[in-house]
């Protein structure tokens, strides 16, 4: 009889223990589900190679590499009232052109964004953005390598934005901002000191003597609209472009800085891509030198910035 109970306990007991392990691990489900709920992550890494050997060949010519890569990551969460945005946008190249020759950068770019907002009404959300855009090696006045003009946080900028975020479509998004500040980082003292990407200059005296250092930061309080398009034009052909614009209320509010990238993709197959990128670039604060045929400088100031980029390589989408 006691064994008979107590089996009958024990056999009870095992049950109730199993219910409540499965209904532990219905609820862990449940959270794991809700906490990967919303989210949408996924990129695209690109690497691309070109090469000429000349051997012997009459018309003249150098032999040259060039390799370059790219990198895009989003998780975008999207859930009720929320939606959270980022992106990882990073590219970098290099090229070589003769048998001697080092390689130099042809391509530097490291753009991080972040956005988030809330259900206002219709498409509009009330959202706060952080973006911070600088490069990731040196860069230098070639061919003099010894003169270098850019590097990691110099420059380097960081934008703090609280605005509207309009999203009527994943494939349209604009973003308005009236209250926004804008950080100019020039993590280089050589640089500093001269005053470049609008930085306060060092102070002399008329022999010369250093009397203070330029300014690593400046900071601007200003405006701020971001628009991104996508659009499909073929099965395999898509283009998207992104223009940022800031106007400093500050100081010279009518000055408008620039940020304007387009890109065309034509995917061949599976893995073979062929891209054409076009980035557009105009900050008043950024004076750029021109030079005469003996490399003497003719006039210095504020100019509209232009890079294009065809690249044909590989690349994997996840």
């Amino acid at each position: 009889m006691r064994f008979t109970i107590i089996t009958t306990f024990l056999y009870f007991s095992f049950f109730l223990a199993q219910a409540q392990v499965l209904e532990a691990e219905k609820k862990i489900k449940e959270v794991n589900k809700d906490t990967i709920e919303g989210w949408k992550i996924g990129g695209i890494l690109g690497i691309n190679f070109s090469q000429t050997a000349l051997v012997n060949w009459s018309a003249g010519g150098q032999n040259s590499i060039a390799v370059g890569g790219l990198f895009n990551l989003f998780a975008n969460y999207k859930k009720g009232n929320s939606a959270f945005d980022n992106s990882l946008d990073a590219g970098f190249g290099m090229i070589r052109q003769g048998d001697n020759a080092q390689f130099i950068k042809s391509d530097d770019k490291l753009d991080i964004t972040s956005k988030y907002g809330q259900f206002a009404f219709k498409n509009w959300y009330y959202a706060g953005l952080l973006n911070f855009k600088s490069q990731m090696a040196p860069g230098y006045n070639m061919p003099n390598d010894s003169v270098k003009i850019s590097d990691f946080l110099a420059p380097g900028y960081l934008l703090i934005a609280l605005g509207m975020d309009y999203k009527p479509s994943k494939n349209l998004n604009l973003f308005v901002a009236p209250l926004t500040g804008k950080i100019t980082f020039v993590n280089n003292q050589q640089l500093a000191n001269v005053g470049a990407f609008g930085v306060k200059p060092a102070e002399y005296d008329n022999m010369g003597t250093l009397l203070k250092k330029g300014e690593k930061m400046r900071y601007e309080y200003g405006g701020y609209i971001r628009l991104f398009f996508k659009q499909s034009l073929m099965d395999n052909v898509t283009f998207q472009t992104k223009l940022d614009l800031f106007s400093n209320y500050l100081n010279n509010p009518q000055n408008i800085d620039v940020y304007w990238e387009s890109l065309l993709t034509l995917k061949v197959n599976k893995f073979i891509t062929t891209s054409v990128t076009a980035t557009l670039i105009y900050d008043h604060d950024i004076d750029i030198p021109t030079y005469n045929a003996d490399k003497t400088i003719k006039s210095i100031g504020p100019r509209t910035q232009f890079k294009e980029v065809l690249a044909v390589g590989i690349s994997f989408k996840f």
